[in-house]
């Protein structure tokens, strides 16, 4: 039998539930997850609605969120049985699961960008039924990637944090010395862009995040710096000691963060967003010209990117996120932790 924890309602606790394996048809995959992590998407999904700003919220179901819905996309598992057209995989193989998966046929999907899908998404854990689980059905061969000898709990968060993380740091691109890099908000996604920033940039990060053993936790993991973005005077510091940042990552995404990373950029700065907390901000069109300043928009990554991470994370050796590895039924207790604010890196469940 496959034992899930599904949201069958908004806002409240996930639900057990029990029901037959699936028999994987064509080139579909059915794996036995070992570590499954929880990530702050998942809480918008589990909230029922993403946060535009100006009182704007998409209904979690209108953006295709569809219940009951088992939770997950940061899987790691064994192949437990494939499909008769499945050729790459084998039974007992350690894989990651990249979980954006696509209609396949929109311009994106033939880009290989599946993740920014125009079509029918299939996204597991958000459109289809994901890791929250003892086995997940993975539609396609393709979609699994090994791990070589990284550790389980670690590589489920390169799925999607790590994934974010790396492809947000592609964008800023690689920094020559006396340029800075700042990086705001250091929860899962952000903890896991400052251990791979000095590999992918070339720089280590100034942190700025309001939760002081989050500031702690980034200067365990390489930053040079760490700054309370609420401080007094805080961002006018940061500018005298930088003449300006060359690169700011946004991994909070509220209206504040979005305002201290964009403000602390010098001309030709290059401001990357990915965090969803929601809320909106107001630029000076004309400030924004005289400074050719960049804003761009991230969402995870490509299968590409995923396999680009791995391929890093396999060969470099990288600061050790931290991870706190929780009961697969405590599905709901992580989730309300993860809310509250009170998780240092992640937590990854384990059936």
């Amino acid at each position: 039998m496959l034992r899930c924890y599904q949201v069958a309602e908004f806002g409240k606790p996930l639900t057990a539930t029990e029901k037959p394996e699936p028999t994987p048809q064509g080139r579909e995959v059915l794996v036995k997850i070992e570590r499954c992590g929880v990530c702050h998407s998942d809480l918008h999904i589990w909230d029922g609605y993403f946060d535009l700003g100006n009182g704007k919220r998409v209904p979690a179901a209108n953006n295709g969120a569809l219940l009951p819905l088992t939770l997950g996309h940061e899987i790691v598992g064994t192949v437990a049985a494939a499909g008769l057209e499945a050729r790459s995989v084998r039974p007992g193989q350690r894989k990651l699961v990249f979980p954006w998966i696509g209609c396949g046929t929109c311009p994106p999907c033939r880009d290989g960008m599946e993740h920014l899908c125009a079509g029918a998404q299939q996204a597991i854990g958000i459109f289809r039924d994901g890791g929250y689980a003892t086995h997940v059905l993975v539609p396609d061969e393709k979609y699994l990637l090994d791990i070589g000898d990284l550790d389980p709990g670690l590589a489920a968060t390169y799925a999607c944090s790590g994934l974010t993380a790396f492809s947000a740091l592609k964008k800023i691109g690689r920094l020559a010395d006396g340029h800075s890099l700042l990086i705001v908000g250091a929860g899962g996604v952000g903890l896991n862009a400052v251990a791979l920033a000095k590999a992918v940039t070339g720089q280590a990060p100034i942190v700025a995040d309001i939760d002081p053993a989050k500031r702690a936790a980034a200067l365990q993991l390489g930053a040079k710096e760490a700054v309370d973005p609420r401080a007094e005077g805080a961002l006018k510091a940061l500018l005298k000691a930088t003449g300006g940042v060359s690169g700011a990552i946004d991994f909070a995404g509220a209206a504040s963060s979005f305002e201290f990373a964009y403000g602390s950029l010098r001309k030709g700065g290059h401001l990357v967003t990915v965090g969803l907390l929601g809320g909106a901000v107001t630029l000076s069109i004309g400030l924004h010209v005289l400074k050719g300043l960049r804003v761009s928009g991230s969402y995870v990554g490509s299968l590409q990117e995923m396999r680009e991470l791995l391929d890093l994370a396999q060969r470099t050796t990288l600061p050790a996120l931290p991870i706190a590895t929780h009961p697969l039924e405590q599905a709901t207790a992580a989730l309300a932790a993860l809310k509250a604010g009170e998780v240092v890196g992640r937590i990854v469940l384990q059936p």
